[in-house]
This record gives structure tokens, C-alpha cells and sequence, in this order.
């Protein structure tokens, strides 16, 4: 019988954990130009102060998981700027070390305060889609074969697991066959286990169109994957979304939406306006269809995990509570 994961520690103690916001847009709305194929992944060689500062206001806004800026860094991404094998890998360490160096200023800080667990650092791997920084994470249909794909992933990985990470967060996949490849690397690479979410175009697909219920159902008896669910989609597609995924797997679901606004890939800009209804005011829905680690993906900032934070801390933070699942 495996170890239980950092996850399932946690939510052994507690009903929810809260995840953190959007990285790569707050950092552009405090000045950092990311109009860059490699999106977040540019402030590592450039404003990493500022990575860690967005980090810490996550913390303080009451995230319990942080997410790395490495969404978009990708050995084949950092060469297309010149940087070779190893220098690519320091930034992907060095991104660790942020999230690590936030951690340890919260906690150093909170010390006089409530007790509260340390932040768990998640490892952030994007799909193969955020390396042609066209979109592709909202359409899919790369082309690519499963050797392919385990080949493009298995590097990034490996240095996040050896870097330290607590576990690994593998986000904004579009289609089943990138979850089913990315589950069959963290079985290789075991002990580390962490989640995987979907990006979709509707209440009932992934971005590819394939059935979301399918999705949960194939990932159902991967060990190492502690948790699956649903990121950087439409807030109002959620609801739906979750009750599908939970009639499908025994796991704990994983939401974190975007603002409800649309990202034209052309363009770089985003567009529309957010959704009417707040994350804070969401998630009581998403709890009860399943959800246990919940936050916000792209557009949503530190003031909205906060909201996020006090809207469930009451009896559905403690494991048990009259509204546990």
C-alpha cells in the first residue's frame, strides 16, 4: 500500500485547501511585460523578485498551495532564447527556491499568530500546448504521439521532483491523452504524486471535446495522482463540469477557473469581462459537487483568494463538518 501524499495528508486534517491565484497576469498588472513566448517563465531571468513577492501575497491572502512559475518553462522554450541544457534548469530550480524563500518569510512572520501548516509548493507543468504559445491548451489536437509527448514532459519533471517540490500540478491539459501520458510519467517517477486538471470548452468536454466524465474515469486508478479537476476555464462551467468528474472518481476534485474572460491568442490580450458571479460566491457549489482544493486560475488576484479563503473557513474546513462530503 503506497504512502499517502501531501494532498491526502492534508485533507485528512482539513476540508479544503486553497490554492493560489493567477501568476503569470498579476505579474503583468505589476508591470512586468510578459508579451513573450515565454509568458511567466520571463520574469525568472528578469524580475524573479517580483515572482516571489506575488508568491508571498498569495500566502498572505491564505493560500495553502503554491504554484511554481513554471507553467511555460520548457527546456525547448528557454533554447529558443539561447539558453542551453543547464541554464534552463537553474531557472527551473530557481523557481522552486521562490516559492521555497516565500514559504519560509510567511511562516518566519506568522510565527506569533494562529497556527497554520506550511504552504505545500506544487510543481507547475503546463501542457505541450503552452510551449507554441498559439492557444493550444484551449484546442489541442497537437499530433503528437504519447512517446512524444512523455518525451517533451519527462525532463521538466524530473528536475522539479529533484529541485524539491512537494508535489507536481499538472494544469490546463486539453485533451485525455496528455492526462493519460503525464500519469503514466508520475507512476515512473514515484513517490511524487499531485493533480491533474483539464481546460474545456464547455460544462460537459475538455478542450479537444472529449467527455469530461471519461477523463475523470481513466485517471481513477493512478496512484500517484492524488487529485484531478477542472483549471483556466469559465467560472460558469464548473458546476457542471465537477458533478460529471464525481460521478466518475473516488478522487478529490481540483477547481481553479479563470476570471470568465477570454484570451485571444492573436492578440495576447484578453477580452470580454469577468464572470458576474465571484470565486468566493462559486464555491460553495463547487464544494459540494466535490471540490477540495479550490482557487483561481488565470485574471484572479490575492484579494479574490482572500475572499475565497473566508468564504470557506468555516465548517467546511474542518474535516468532518456538517458540510464534508
Amino acid at each position: 500500500m503506497p504512502e499517502p501524499g501531501p494532498i491526502e495528508r492534508r485533507l485528512a486534517r482539513e476540508a479544503v485547501l486553497i490554492l493560489d491565484g493567477a501568476l503569470a497576469t498579476e505579474l503583468e498588472r505589476r508591470g512586468a511585460d510578459l508579451a513573450d513566448p515565454l509568458w511567466s517563465a520571463r520574469c525568472l531571468i528578469e524580475h524573479p523578485a517580483l515572482i516571489r513577492a506575488v508568491h508571498l501575497d498569495y500566502l498572505r491572502a491564505g493560500a495553502d498551495i503554491l504554484t511554481t512559475a513554471t507553467y511555460q518553462a520548457t527546456f525547448e522554450g528557454f533554447a529558443r532564447r539561447g539558453l542551453d541544457h543547464s541554464a534552463a534548469e537553474r531557472l527551473m530550480r530557481a523557481a522552486v527556491t521562490l516559492a521555497r524563500d516565500a514559504r519560509d518569510e510567511f511562516a518566519s512572520g506568522h510565527a506569533r499568530g494562529a497556527p497554520r501548516a506550511p504552504a505545500l509548493i506544487a510543481g507547475s507543468v503546463g501542457p505541450y500546448g503552452a510551449l507554441l504559445a498559439d492557444g493550444s491548451e484551449y484546442r489541442g489536437h497537437y499530433g503528437l504521439s504519447d512517446a512524444a509527448l512523455a518525451a517533451f514532459h519527462r525532463p521538466r519533471l524530473e528536475v522539479l521532483i529533484e529541485a524539491g517540490v512537494d508535489l507536481i500540478a499538472c494544469e490546463t491539459l486539453p485533451s485525455r491523452q496528455e492526462a493519460e501520458v503525464l500519469a503514466r510519467l508520475l507512476e515512473d517517477l514515484a513517490p511524487i504524486t499531485g493533480w491533474i486538471s483539464f481546460s474545456c470548452r464547455d460544462g460537459a468536454h475538455d478542450s479537444e471535446g472529449e467527455d469530461i466524465a471519461r477523463c475523470a474515469q481513466v485517471l481513477e486508478h493512478s496512484k500517484p495522482v492524488s487529485a484531478v479537476g477542472i483549471n483556466c476555464t469559465r467560472p460558469e462551467f464548473l458546476d457542471e463540469l465537477l458533478e460529471r468528474m464525481a460521478g466518475e472518481t473516488t478522487k478529490p476534485l481540483v477547481a481553479y477557473p479563470n476570471s470568465g474572460e477570454r484570451y485571444d491568442a492573436r492578440t495576447k490580450c484578453w477580452s470580454d469581462v469577468p464572470s458576474e458571479q465571484s470565486l468566493a460566491s462559486a464555491a460553495g457549489g463547487w464544494y459540494r459537487a466535490g471540490a477540495r482544493l479550490i482557487g483561481g486560475c488565470c485574471r484572479t488576484r490575492p484579494a479574490d483568494i482572500a475572499a475565497l479563503r473566508a468564504a470557506l473557513e468555516g465548517s467546511s474546513r474542518r474535516a468532518g463538518g456538517p458540510n464534508a462530503r
